[in-house]
């Protein structure tokens, strides 16, 4: 089951704020409690980003820190938003606004426009194509599908990167794009577009966020409306930011700072829509009194998954890269990933379909499996390997769940049975929701046991399924519930897009899969000019392309397998070669490319910063370096807290500091702060300026063993510290190290 798709019903809502707390780790504990101020989290795949700032929310609320109502949440699909309202919900936090970008900016646009403009707010057109169409028609410019998908996408870019036509061929210069047509054909294409949709009197959804933000700017009483109903902001996804809804977020704040955002850099796979990860790595920049915290314990895959993700960036390069996470798993070992080469594509498609028919007849569930594919061209043939085989399958990013025909019909029925059941025979012998939901879906074609084979037959009863599995989740969930609160759920869901889990195996596109998981995922055609695709050309692009597979990689929760075709079709000349992304990850494939080793990665913990004049500076948590777990060097027991293991000792045992040494260090370290205008944790905290005093290091290498003492404060005060370990006078108060 995925994770967007998992059910977020808890069977009973936690009794005090304190519940809210129970079974975080130490550093989803931080950020839950962390409720004033600028605060960052920086969350890997699988670290339970969504569990932490869902309970942060609803401790603060529990705790009557919060108001429910002056609480914003965004994140960037409907999918991840109903996700988070159930979840918050469950936690007894209802109330909480959480949205899109998109949604929460239309309506504020549908509440303030008769007042700010007048009127009633343009038609909101769903799909923008076929205006492009009809501008490049009346432009006489002729654009096969490709190149008017292709256009589209560009006009996109250049309305959230508030570029206008008149500008848009020296930006997409500056960009580095790869336009379709000729620049100045697509700006004439995009001016074309903007005087059709004026004509026609409506709007497209990146009209919402900017003439939201122009309403805002324009008018202090509808900003100020806005800021005086919400005064705490929650940002889900925050390095996929586009600069146009980072100017909105930036309104919507005003000059406060209860913002709290959370990303990932080593995620950002939009950037071709505008989006960057800047707003995240330069959040400290801008918010230097930000608490940082870093989540690395993956909970998602195991520790064979896990060190090939860390494989994969521990190899890259760039500003994303100096901010990686390395994730430590927190499962069972599990199987090594398995690598294969085929002759060709089909062969590739026939053998994976091989595999999954096995593994669904071992007893793991289609839905628990996906194949995951550089292009939605590779679809097709996977599709028909599958179907050949007889495995159910749906694919990821097709026709919406709440849009299909049968859920439409079985809506109704469920409504109808909601207001009528007392008068409907089928409903005598039903006792509770579920016998109720599938005495009705039995009348629109469910079964208890699923049809033969693919097909039309059965993607219907998939369908139908899926809505009976819903009703069980939900009943477990709420205790009591009747067909009129499933039809309300049902309502709520489908306004949100939140779909429940069909049984099938998911074909996805690496794109479509960020945010979901799987306990196998297939990552098929991983072969050089698909993986890195061929139009990948600068170093940011193909830092892209890497950062792909990275989140391919991690939608695995234990198996994985990794495959490649050396030629497209039978019979075709073998010329392709694996990914330069696997070399020296996969078994026989060499050393791996000159970069950064895998401990090289930050780990987790939490920074804090200050507030004072000038903007002051931050403070750096050394990178963990060793992957063996931290244990107490008196007693052996494993140690969890940042502050025991800074120490290298549990609070309770015993101290041998030498009294002497920490005061002279206590003294230096006052010096040294105020020379340099920081508050004193900033030379060395209280915690670590005790271990240098009870382990009185002798050179630089037993100093550095230290927690808390990094590569950068080793340079600049070892010397000195090693002078007041070993009792030099006069040494230490007035040297800077």
């Amino acid at each position: 089951m995925t994770a967007a798709t998992h059910s977020t019903l808890i069977p009973q809502v936690p009794d005090s704020a304190d519940a809210v707390l129970e079974g975080l780790d130490p550093e989803q504990r931080e950020v839950a409690t962390a409720l004033r101020g600028p605060v960052c989290v920086l969350a890997g795949a699988g670290t339970g980003k969504t569990r932490a700032i869902t309970h942060r929310i609803a401790y603060g609320v529990r705790a009557g820190i919060l108001q429910p109502s002056s609480v914003l949440a965004v994140t960037f699909t409907n999918r991840a938003a109903g996700e988070m309202r159930g979840r918050l919900r469950q936690l007894g936090a209802s109330g909480v606004q959480a949205r899109t970008f998109h949604s929460a900016a239309l309506r504020q646009l549908q509440y303030f426009w008769p007042k700010a403009i007048g009127g009633s707010l343009p038609r909101l057109v769903d799909r923008k194509i076929q205006l492009v169409a009809d501008a490049a028609a009346a432009c006489r410019i002729r654009l096969d599908r490709g190149e008017l998908r292709d256009a589209t996408a560009e006009i996109e870019w250049s309305k959230v990167t508030q570029t206008v036509p008149a500008d848009y061929a020296p930006a997409a210069a500056r960009a580095g794009r790869e336009t379709p047509r000729d620049p100045a054909e697509i700006a004439q294409l995009y001016a074309a577009y903007e005087d059709l949709k004026r004509a026609r009197s409506v709007i497209d959804f990146e009209d919402v966020l900017l003439l939201t933000v122009a309403v805002l700017q324009d008018r202090h009483d509808v900003a100020q409306q806005v800021r005086a109903q919400y005064q705490h902001f929650v940002v889900d996804e925050y390095q996929d930011v586009s600069p146009l809804q980072q100017r909105l977020l930036e309104l919507w704040l005003g000059d406060r700072d209860d913002l709290c955002v959370v990303g990932d850099a080593s995620q950002t796979i939009y950037s071709f829509t505008g989006a960057t990860p800047d707003h995240l790595l330069d959040f400290r920049g801008r918010h230097p009194g930000a608490t940082v915290v870093k989540l690395v314990r993956d909970y998602r895959s195991t520790p064979q998954v896990v060190h090939l993700a860390n494989g994969l960036l521990a190899q890259a390069r760039g500003r994303a890269a100096d901010h990686r996470l390395e994730l430590v798993s927190q499962r069972p070992a599990g199987p090594e990933p398995v690598y294969t080469e085929y002759t060709d594509e089909p062969a590739e498609a026939e053998g994976a379909a091989r595999r999954i028919r096995e593994l669904i007849d071992a007893g793991v569930p289609a839905a628990e499996i996906a194949v995951l594919f550089r292009t939605n061209s590779q679809s097709e043939t996977y599709e028909q390997a599958l179907a050949d085989i007889g495995v159910p399958y749906q694919l990821r990013g097709a026709e919406r769940f709440f849009d299909r025909p049968e859920v439409r019909k079985a809506g109704s029925a469920l409504r109808a049975a909601a207001r009528f059941g007392g008068n409907d025979s089928l409903l005598d012998e039903a006792v509770d929701l579920p016998s109720q939901v599938r005495a009705v879906l039995s009348g629109e074609g469910w079964t208890t046991q699923p049809p033969a084979g693919s097909g039309a037959v059965r993607e219907r009863w998939e369908s139908l399924a899926a809505l009976v599995s819903l009703a069980q989740d939900f009943a477990a969930a709420r205790a009591g519930a009747t067909l009129s609160d499933l039809v309300v759920e049902l309502d709520e869901r489908a306004g949100a897009q939140h779909a429940p889990t069909v049984q099938g195996v998911t074909l996805a596109s690496l794109h479509s899969a960020k945010g979901l998981e799987w306990d196998v995922v297939f990552l098929v055609g991983v072969a050089e000019g698909m993986m890195p695709i061929t139009y990948a050309k600068t170093d940011e692009q193909i830092e892209e392309e890497r950062r792909l597979l990275y989140v391919g990689v991690t939608r695995a929760r234990e198996h994985l397998h990794l495959s490649w075709a050396l030629a497209r079709s039978p019979g075709g000349r073998p010329s392709r070669r694996p990914s330069r992304f696997l070399k020296g990850l996969r078994p026989g494939s060499g050393t791996a490319a000159a970069g950064r080793t895998a401990a090289g990665g930050a780990g987790g913990g939490v920074e804090r910063g200050f507030r004072g004049g000038g903007g002051g500076a931050a403070v750096t948590v050394p990178r963990r370096t060793r992957r063996t777990p931290a244990r107490c060097r008196v007693c052996g027991r494993t140690l969890t807290d940042a502050g025991e293991m800074k120490l290298m000792r549990c609070e309770g045992c015993p101290s041998d500091m030498d009294e002497g040494v920490y005061e002279r260090l206590c003294e230096w370290r006052a010096v040294q702060a105020e020379r340099s205008g920081q508050p004193a944790f900033c030379v060395f905290t209280d915690k670590t300026l005790v271990a240098i005093a009870e382990s009185v290091p002798e050179d630089e290498r037993d100093l550095a063993r230290i927690p808390g003492v990094g590569a950068r404060k080793l340079n600049r005060y070892g010397t000195a510290v090693l002078a007041i370990c070993a009792g030099q006078e006069g040494v230490g108060l007035d040297e800077d190290g």
